[in-house]
């Protein structure tokens, strides 16, 4: 355990190197740690894919990011990517952490054999099948598997008697990309300051997880015709055949043209930075569970989320209110627009209440 004495002195890395999501879920153990050792330094390694997540974190003293060869940009080459990272990897060394903490929520060898790479004091990770690994003097046996990943998460603070259910996730927008997208509302035809805002984020990365361009369009109608809804619409720019970054462009302008009339935004977000500033300005947000909806709930926002082929105990949205629609077909093509109407007015039944309303869309009746 970790002795009160020593703690301005402690230096602690805490690693997540995967999805947007994933990271996003990371944040409470990451405020958890700052809130009990405050004097303590706290950095972070993770992927230029998912460092915006955690760029204005004030959590954090610094954050190290590098680049995957499948994020590169274009007229950067593998090799100089691994120059950065060679140079980054060495800054890392010459820290001297006390505790890396390896921010997954299952054994990861290839993150333990890179943490092994900066020397530190110990090592906190979820322990291997074996029960050991070389260089994880502090395995945690993961005794949440069937809970939240912020809760499986959460026992990787034991080390410093850190106990308690994990607070909620802490996202912060960029101000100037905040400022850019409010700049674009105010001047949405048809909008006015105080009207109800929602946001519908509408590209998902697994096909079970997405819904119909035409049921957008016909719930947008809806929301409006009875709450006097106005829209920020979310989605990954690109066509939809493209192999690398497959997009939504055309699943995008047919819910434009269906909805013509109604004080709906475009709101196409080809950087991550862009997407975490549209939905700080919404009031609700409709999506498939993925980064965005854990986007959402980093900010406050509740949700009406889908999920198709995924774990809703494991994935719903952290510490917000939600009503979480999953078909036994596990096909989110399958929720209906009735079904998703009623969840949003489950959701503002709700009110700021933090937790889960979970529906049956098979039945659109409470679980």
């Amino acid at each position: 355990m970790i002795h009160p004495s020593s703690a301005s002195q402690l230096r602690i890395l805490v690693t997540r190197r995967d999805n947007i999501g994933d990271l996003v879920c990371t944040t409470p153990l990451i405020h958890s740690l700052r809130q009990h050792l405050p004097d303590a330094r706290i950095d972070a390694l993770v992927n230029s894919y998912n460092v915006a997540v955690i760029a204005n974190n004030p959590d954090l003293d610094q954050v190290y990011a590098y680049t995957k060869g499948k994020h590169r940009d274009n007229g950067q080459s593998s090799s100089g990517i691994y120059w950065q990272r060679v140079r980054m990897y060495w800054q890392l060394y010459r820290q001297r952490y006390d505790y890396i903490i390896l921010g997954d929520s299952t054994f990861s060898g290839r993150a333990l054999q890179m943490a092994r790479w900066f020397r530190p004091r110990h090592i906190i990770g979820f322990a291997p099948d074996s029960g050991s690994a070389p260089g994880l003097d502090l395995p945690i046996a993961n005794r949440a598997q069937t809970g939240h990943v912020t809760e499986q998460l959460a026992q990787l603070l034991q080390p410093f008697a850190i106990n308690g259910a994990p607070p909620a996730l802490r996202l912060q927008a960029d101000p100037a990309q905040a400022s850019c997208a409010a700049t674009a509302l105010q001047r949405l035809p048809g909008y006015r300051a105080g009207q109800p805002l929602i946001g519908l984020h509408i590209s998902a990365r697994k096909p079970s997880q997405r819904w119909p361009a035409e049921r957008f369009v016909e719930l947008a109608r809806r929301l409006h015709a009875e709450f006097d809804a106005a829209f920020l619409l979310f989605w990954s720019p690109g066509a939809e055949d493209n192999p690398q970054h497959p997009g939504d462009d055309n699943k995008a302008r047919r819910i434009i043209d269906g909805t013509a009339g109604l004080p709906l935004l475009p709101f196409p977000t080809a950087e991550l930075p862009q997407l975490i500033a549209g939905l700080s300005l919404v009031d609700r947000l409709i999506c498939s569970d993925g980064g965005a909806m854990h986007i959402g709930a980093g900010l406050g926002k509740p949700i009406v989320c889908f999920f198709g082929q995924s774990g809703l105990t494991q994935w719903h949205p952290w510490g917000v209110p939600f009503v979480a629609l999953q078909p036994e077909s596990r096909q989110v093509a399958d929720v209906s627009v009735e079904q998703a109407l009623t969840a949003y007015r489950q959701l503002l039944a709700q009110g700021t209440q933090v937790g889960s309303t979970a529906g049956n869309a098979s039945a659109a009746t409470p679980l």
